[in-house]
């Protein structure tokens, strides 16, 4: 799964549902949960039948609320009547939340005739303090999984911090390994790994920042809470056209064979090759999908 941009919509707001059907985001996120309030889901789940009609152009996801909450069973039937990409899974405390809605899921799959464990899942696996503990746990995947994203502010709330950032306005160590957590837990686990959401959206310049770090360091996309961070979510996301020129050029210096070469007057070896074929890969995964922006 190579998805630069996931951004999330209030499934209960027409408006919003309609002007996310023209949003350059790789991925749309329908929101059931901390975007909804409880008497407006009803609302919420029949909107999202109503936009799942019209042709897609974007995977589609639907956040839905917590297993074991009043809203969880209501959600993923509707989930399930809309044939989404995936399932956003908020608050899970260890992967066996994911292993209980697979089962969950499969029943209504096989329901409605539809493809087995067609449905994919990813968790926000980093919103409590059992899940902090437990995020390395997905490194043995459950079924579904496509990938691992977390979360700062549900975490920072359980744990009774002010804050969950620094005096320079930087994610506190806390929240620091949390990601990091995540990052090495979604390789082990062989998924795409998802930055978490830049929650001011008036902050251009700090969330081309964070997109940016995020991609040197191993994330393959991120998430959005207003139609604005896409594009630059994606800019950050998608490899300039030297980055490309220069995974080539390194690809080819190794097609004889060697375990080492060298490029530029500088020494090469496997891991450069690796960080090589997964530029020229994400690159296609974008150009194939129409995704160059």
């Amino acid at each position: 799964m190579l998805l630069r941009s996931f951004l999330f919509v209030p499934a209960d707001s027409e408006r919003k549902l309609e002007k996310a059907r023209t949003s350059a985001a790789d991925a749309l996120i329908l929101d059931l949960e901390d975007a909804v309030a409880a008497d407006r889901r009803p609302v919420a789940r029949r909107l999202i039948h109503d936009f799942a009609r019209a042709p897609r152009r974007h995977s589609l996801w639907i956040r839905i609320n917590p297993l074991g909450s009043a809203d969880y069973g209501e959600d993923i039937e509707a989930a399930i009547a809309v044939r989404p990409d995936g399932v956003v899974v908020p608050k899970p405390e260890t992967p066996d939340d994911l292993r209980a809605i697979d089962k969950d899921l499969s029943r209504l799959e096989d329901a409605n005739g539809l493809v087995p464990r067609g449905v994919r899942l990813m968790p926000v696996a980093t919103e409590t303090p059992t899940a902090f503990l437990t995020v390395m746990d997905y490194r043995n995947p459950p079924p579904r999984l496509a990938a691992l994203t977390w979360g700062a502010e549900d975490l920072s709330a359980a744990l009774g911090a002010s804050t969950n950032r620094d005096e320079n306005g930087e994610f506190a160590f806390t929240y620091r390994m949390a990601r990091s957590l995540c990052l090495a837990a979604a390789k082990a686990a062989g998924v795409a790994a998802i930055e978490t959401l830049h929650a001011d959206f008036r902050d251009p310049a700090g969330l081309e920042r964070a997109a940016r770090a995020a991609q040197r360091e191993g994330f393959t996309g991120m998430l959005a809470i207003h139609p604005d961070q896409v594009e630059p979510i994606n800019a950050a996301f998608t490899p300039s056209a030297a980055d490309f020129e220069h995974a080539r050029r390194v690809i080819a210096v190794f097609a004889s064979g060697a375990g080492v070469a060298s490029l530029d007057g500088k020494m090469l070896d496997q891991p450069h090759l690796k960080q090589a074929q997964h530029v020229l890969a994400a690159a296609e995964a974008i150009r194939s999908r129409g995704g160059a922006s």
